[in-house]
């Protein structure tokens, strides 16, 4: 590529031993973190970070471990190094690296989970948590009837196919069918380059494992435990996605998991919301943002 069309400042961070994050920076202001989904790369964001920079906030967005260009560790049998705790660890480690002790964050698909869980594992630190196209991993799970096995098939597909790795791996770009002409010229290059890589793939997979198993066990300690979000949260869902087939309002299933009420917001989309309605996507963060991030 002869330009980078991705805004802000590149950097590789290491958040332990290890393991480094890649990602950008861009902005000043009161900090916020963006968690990309799967299989994209922190690129998905590239038309909403410099409109929140554009507000008035220091945006960061990386790739999350196993994705993009972050670091991939070797997968472990009982699925830890790729749970959405060690992902939330990663993003609180990161942010301590750049100077943010208070933080909102912001995740889509997979990284939702990332984010809630950073919100549930860092009270003290989250000032503010949107999800994206996400409920609990425990309650999609508690609710998987026929109905949703037939629509998400690939989550147990990818979390429990002895077959996944070596299906996905023959042929990446037809099994992901990334779109250029929607995604942009260098998101779309970042994302197929992570994903013709076969250990993304592996560490996509082992995301996807520790949901079933993992995240799902954490989700259920927390809840026993009477463990809530504590800070404001936003509920973002895509018109055109399935989350109101599956859970009707689906803030109403994030709302026994908060202190406070939920607040929501409905994009014109399809899944990828930061690439298909940016604007819209900004536009609700800012206003949630220009009332709970930290000063």
């Amino acid at each position: 590529m002869t330009s980078w069309d991705v805004s802000g400042e590149a950097w590789d961070i290491e958040t332990e031993p290890g393991i480094a994050l890649h990602g950008r920076s861009i902005g000043t202001g009161p900090a916020v973190v963006l968690l990309h989904g799967h299989p994209r790369t922190h690129a998905t964001w590239h038309r909403v970070a410099p409109a929140l920079a554009a507000a008035g906030y220091a945006v960061v967005y990386p790739d999350l471990r196993g994705y993009g260009r972050s670091s991939k560790p070797e997968p472990d049998a009982e699925h830890r190094r790729y749970c959405d705790r060690a992902m939330a660890a990663d993003t609180a480690g990161l942010m301590s690296a750049l100077g943010h002790e208070r933080f909102a964050v912001v995740g889509h698909d997979r990284g939702a989970y990332v984010a809630f869980r950073t919100a549930m594992d860092f009270p003290d630190r989250v000032a503010a948590l949107a999800v994206c196209d996400g409920v609990p991993i425990i309650e999609a799970l508690e609710r998987a009837d026929a109905r949703f096995a037939a629509k998400w098939w690939h989550w147990f597909f990818y979390g429990a196919s002895p077959h996944a790795e070596r299906v996905i791996t023959a042929d990446p770009l037809a099994w992901y069918r990334l779109d250029r002409e929607s995604m942009g010229r260098d998101n779309y290059e970042d994302a197929a380059a992570a994903v013709t890589d076969p250990r993304t793939v592996r560490a996509m997979l082992e995301d996807y494992r520790a949901g079933l198993t993992r995240d799902r066990e954490h989700d259920a300690a927390d809840r026993a435990g009477g463990r809530r979000v504590r800070a404001p949260v936003l509920a973002m869902w895509s018109r055109f996605d399935d989350m109101e087939d599956l859970y009707g309002d689906p803030a109403a299933v994030w709302e026994p998991w908060c202190e406070r009420p939920v607040r929501t917001a409905v994009i014109d989309s399809g899944h990828h919301m930061s690439e298909e309605a940016p604007d819209q996507v900004a536009a609700a963060l800012r206003g949630f943002l220009a009332e709970t991030a930290p000063a």
